[in-house]
């Protein structure tokens, strides 16, 4: 009898399954619910990282998901364990990140009388979940966390969920196998209808004035060499949000990004590329109103479109996207030749506005303009850092000046817009890219969500440098708040708050700036510090971010 046959029991089969399928590594917080899970990761070989909250540890498996584009994976016990966990399910959903939520449940042969923590997860888990379920024996589980997994990363991805009743869990059984079926690679599949691909390459080649818009679909759908082909051998502009940053490196002669709105704005056709038009898009409005949207993804969209489309291609995104150029013919063959003179107009207001930013971006006052962060920190990433987004006018102005030049290099909450996911997402990224810069931008009141988590990196020794942009107001609504009705209410934190201080009790390398001069120095020496580090940058309070309202 092999190995696998014998009786195991239930954690062992649950760290069986996710081995087989390429799973590393878990987040968790320890819980008596999940005991044997967590004997099952240390038999199987799966690292256990254990973080200070349980929405860190399902917003660690959230950021492992987007760093990597494999399923991330958290362990939370029964009751609060979950709820804890709930909001980060939610940005997953928002987000189609593949994760796997595995939960704790009281015992079965007990249930509805009353034990420890005990509550029906699966009801309220369920609206968010692309699976949920629950373990009813201890032989299935090693098919139904594969089942789990498959549904995470399969059609439109997102979070899953299995929980698991103590007397299941603590119980034995054989291994059958069933968890080491091979998970399907959906990009790989077939592309979208030929006649909508005919279709489409009409209109294209029809078109002035086009543009691709491609977001965070796009990078889970792994199209970005096909549409790095399709816009290079057209001479399309590209623009890109969300996880699709540097899926087209910010250098590359079509990437564009300050001129997003004027572009969007006096387009004649759009590729919308595995984004929705959601507010960010301000709901189809910021295209030209008489402008043809082509939409391309892997699967329709969760909700209508708000305005109509010209196109819908669906399927695997390389091969449509392929299939697109094919159809249009490459090297600009039945292409408009006024697409060069378009392109060119929109270089033109790229770089003046690159230029306009320069002012900002070494701005003297003291405290700091927040783009003076950017300016300064902008010299020391490598082209591979990965940066991470948590806070309002801080990350917005990030998002603004900071270039991306390779998938998965920006991480920010997404359209949910949960703060304090930065703290997991970085524990995430660094230890799953350990060589590459990691650097996380917190606005001083994101950082009162999760800033225990300074310890979690300091513990595991996971060398992220985080800087924090200390204003000492909740600024996304102090400004709007203000100008609505000429006063603002809960909207104020303390001023120049040493957090630093904090960071530095915690076990981490500290620094609190007042001043320019004293910027990058305190930059270098966090990178150069080996361990990880907090740069608290007290910035000016009365500095807003431009912005249209995202209320709806």
């Amino acid at each position: 009898m092999s190995s696998s046959a014998e009786a195991v029991h239930g954690g062992r089969l649950v760290a069986r399954t996710l081995r087989a399928q390429g799973v590393s590594t878990l987040f968790t917080l320890s819980g008596g619910h999940i005991f044997p899970i967590y004997d099952g990761c240390l038999e199987e070989g799966i690292a256990l990282v254990d973080v200070r909250h349980e929405q860190t540890a399902a917003f660690a498996a959230e950021g492992w998901a987007k760093v990597t584009r494999s399923p991330g994976v958290c362990a939370l016990t029964a009751g609060p364990g979950v709820t804890n966990g709930m909001s980060a399910i939610a940005s997953a959903s928002q987000n189609d990140s593949p994760m796997l939520v595995l939960g704790g449940r009281a015992p079965a042969f007990r249930w509805g009388q009353g034990s420890l923590q005990e509550i029906d997860h699966v009801p309220f888990v369920s609206p968010l979940t692309r699976f949920a379920a629950t373990a009813s024996s201890t032989a299935a589980i090693p098919g139904l966390v594969r089942d789990a997994l498959s549904a995470a990363v399969c059609g439109r991805s997102g979070p899953a969920f299995v929980d698991f009743p103590m007397d299941v869990v603590f119980a034995e059984a054989a291994d059958d196998g069933a968890g080491a079926a091979p998970l399907a690679s959906p990009w790989l599949g077939d592309g979208a209808d030929v006649s909508q691909v005919e279709h489409a390459a009409a209109l294209l080649r029809g078109a002035q004035r086009p543009v691709i818009m491609a977001g965070t679909g796009l990078y889970w759908g792994r199209g970005e060499n096909e549409l790095a082909a399709l816009a290079r051998s057209l001479g399309i502009p590209v623009f890109l949000n969300g996880l699709a940053r540097g899926c087209l490196p910010a250098d590359d002669p079509l990437a564009f990004s300050r001129t997003r709105g004027q572009a969007l704005g006096e387009c004649d056709l759009a590729l919308v590329i595995g984004v929705p038009m959601d507010f960010r898009l301000g709901f189809g409005n910021v295209f030209a109103a008489d402008a043809s949207i082509v939409a391309i993804d892997l699967a329709p969209p969760a909700r209508p479109h708000p305005r109509p489309v010209a196109g819908e291609l669906y399927g695997a995104l390389p091969a449509t996207l392929s299939a697109l150029l094919s159809a249009c013919g490459s090297g600009g063959v039945g292409v408009s030749g006024s697409w060069a003179a378009w392109v060119a107009s929109l270089r033109c207001a790229e770089r003046e506005r690159r230029a306009a930013e320069a002012a900002s971006l070494a701005d003297p006052r003291a405290p700091l303009h927040p783009m003076r962060i950017y300016g300064e920190l902008a010299q020391l990433l490598d082209r591979d850092a990965i940066v991470i987004g948590d806070g309002g006018d801080f990350v917005s102005f990030a998002g603004r000046v900071l270039d991306s030049f390779a998938p998965g290099c920006w991480v920010d909450p997404g359209p949910y817009g949960c703060l304090g996911s930065g703290p997991g997402y970085a524990l995430a990224a660094k230890l799953a890219f350990p060589q590459r810069q990691v650097v996380l931008l917190v606005g001083d009141g994101a950082f009162g969500f999760a800033g225990m988590e300074l310890d979690t990196l300091a513990r595991h020794g996971v060398a992220v440098v985080m800087v924090i942009a200390n204003n000492g107001i909740w600024a996304l609504e102090k400004f709007p708040m203000e100008k609505m009705y000429g006063y603002s209410v809960i909207a104020d934190l303390r001023p120049e708050t040493r957090y630093d201080l904090v960071a530095s009790a915690l076990g981490c390398h500290a620094e609190l700036v007042s001043s320019p001069d004293e910027l990058r120095p305190a930059l270098s020496r966090a990178f150069a510090c080996g361990g990880p580090a907090v740069v608290n940058v007290l910035t000016d309070p009365s500095v807003e971010y431009p912005r249209r309202s995202n209320l709806g």
